[in-house]
C-alpha cells in the first residue's frame, strides 16, 4: 500500500454533517493543515474538535509557499488541503501542489466530498447526462470571446458566480443565448436558506431584479438545441 503524502480533503459548503468520517479521520492523523483561509478553517477544526499547525495555502500564496510545502513532504510529513469550502482544485488553488508531488513522486489522494456545482446541476431539472463546467467566467479580459464560443455549446453548462455580479451575467447570457434559454440558478446550497430558481432566463433575471440577491450562486444552462 502506498503511502500518501498529501490528501486533498473537500469539506463542507453549507451543513457542517456533510464532512465525510474519512476527512475527519484524515485531518486528525496528518502532520499538516494547508489552508485557504486558516480562520474559516480554524471554525471547521474546533467543530471537529481537531487541533493541527496550519500553513495559509491560496491563489495569491502559493507559488511563494509550494517549495516550503514539498519540503515538509519530502521530510516525511503528511498534510492535507483544504479550501474554504467545497472540494480543493475546484475554482480553489491545488492544481500546483499536486503537479509538484507528482514530479516529486509523493503519492496523492483526494477524498470524495461536497462540491456545489453537482448538487445544482442534479436539481436543476436540466439533463445532466453529459455537462461541461466552466466555473467563474473573467471578469474582463477575454469574458466575451469565452461566451462567444460556448454560444453553440450542445451539452448543458455549469457556471459559478458571485452576488454583485449575478444580474450582470444573466444578462449577457440572454443577450448571447436569448432569453428563452432554460436555465436554473441555486443558492445557499446545504444552508438554511438553499433556493433553486428555475425558468427561462428571462423569468429567473426577473425573479433577481425584484427579490434579495445574497449568497453563492451556481447557475445551470441548458445547451443549444
Amino acid at each position: 500500500m502506498v503511502d500518501i503524502s498529501l490528501y486533498i480533503v473537500p469539506t463542507p459548503i453549507g451543513n457542517m454533517a456533510d464532512i465525510t468520517q474519512r476527512a475527519i479521520d484524515v485531518l486528525a492523523d496528518v502532520d499538516l493543515i494547508l489552508a485557504e483561509d486558516t480562520r474559516t478553517s480554524g471554525i471547521l477544526l474546533k467543530h471537529l474538535g481537531i487541533s493541527k499547525p496550519m500553513l495559509a495555502y491560496h491563489q495569491h500564496n502559493e507559488h511563494k509557499v509550494l517549495h516550503k510545502v514539498i519540503e515538509h513532504l519530502k521530510a516525511g510529513e503528511t498534510a492535507a488541503l483544504v479550501s474554504d469550502a467545497g472540494t480543493p482544485g475546484i475554482s480553489d488553488p491545488a492544481f500546483l501542489v499536486i503537479r509538484e508531488c507528482i514530479r516529486e513522486n509523493l503519492a496523492v489522494s483526494c477524498l470524495p466530498g461536497p462540491v456545489a456545482f453537482i448538487p445544482a446541476l442534479v436539481c436543476s431539472g436540466l439533463p445532466c447526462e453529459r455537462f461541461i463546467f466552466e466555473g467563474f467566467l473573467p471578469h474582463k479580459k477575454g469574458r466575451q470571446t469565452r461566451l462567444s464560443a460556448l454560444k453553440d455549446e450542445p451539452r448543458t453548462m455549469v457556471f459559478y458566480e458571485s452576488p454583485h455580479r449575478l444580474l450582470k451575467t444573466l444578462g449577457q447570457f440572454a443577450e448571447v443565448f436569448g432569453g428563452e434559454r432554460q436555465a436554473s440558478v441555486s443558492r445557499e446550497i446545504s444552508k438554511v436558506y438553499e433556493e433553486t430558481i428555475r425558468g427561462t432566463l428571462a423569468e429567473i433575471i426577473s425573479h433577481f431584479e425584484t427579490n434579495p440577491v445574497k449568497g453563492e450562486f451556481v447557475i445551470v444552462l441548458t445547451g443549444c438545441n
